[in-house]
């Protein structure tokens, strides 16, 4: 038993002083990012996806669980390999090149996005659209900060809320299809299910009636 515990205490020794190697930092630092990739995609989409499934999609409690896992799965490996694949390149073009330049970030995360996520699916579409909203939001601001756009003299957020909810509801009502699925079932429960009820229990406390009464 005790030579078990040296034994592993020197394994965890040796595992330490690797880690501490400068010269391996860039090989190592895929590697974890690889970790916080899957772990990362799990914490996010295991939630959702339990939420989503549960208010919205009908099934056995055991089709219910299989497709929460999936989806769980799906983001977590997507997500790890995105990292690893992008870090992977970022330091072999550093590498080539001697030094790190911004068009490394672009070119890597291109590669990346088309090998991981090029796949339309409903997982990386949620994704590409959660990045798409940033992307706008982060470059409106990168053109104010640059000059490109004067800077706007009044808050321009309530008129970007009013024209984004404007939009969406008017596309949910007459072009329903080209929203994603998950939105359609949300905006489905908030904007028609409201319009339809036949006593107390449906009106308050269920969203509808599971009787045939």
């Amino acid at each position: 038993m005790a030579g078990g515990g040296d034994a592993l205490r020197g394994l965890l020794r040796a595992a330490n002083t690797l880690l501490q190697q400068r010269r391996y930092r860039a090989a190592l630092a895929v590697i974890k990012g690889f970790r916080n990739g899957a772990v990362y995609g799990a914490k996010i989409r295991a939630p959702h996806a339990l939420v989503m499934t549960f208010l919205f999609k009908s099934g056995s409690l055991r089709e219910k669980l299989k497709s929460i896992a999936q989806a769980t799965y799906t983001h977590s490996r997507n997500l790890a390999y995105f990292v690893f694949t992008y870090k992977g390149l970022m330091a072999l073009q550093s590498r080539l090149q001697g030094k790190k330049i911004p068009f490394h970030s672009f070119f890597a995360a291109c590669i990346g996005g088309w090998l991981v996520f090029g796949e339309n699916n409903p997982i990386n579409s949620q994704i590409i659209m959660y990045l798409l909203s940033r992307i706008l939001f982060g470059l409106s601001r990168l053109a104010v900060e640059k000059g490109y756009v004067p800077q706007p003299k009044q808050d321009p957020f309530p008129l970007v809320a009013a024209l984004i909810w404007g939009t969406v509801l008017w596309l949910f009502e007459y072009h329903r299809e080209t929203l994603q699925p998950s939105l359609q079932s949300s905006m489905t429960y908030l904007y028609d299910d409201s319009n339809v009820w036949h006593d107390i229990s449906d009106f308050l406390i269920y969203n509808k009636r599971t009787d045939s009464k």
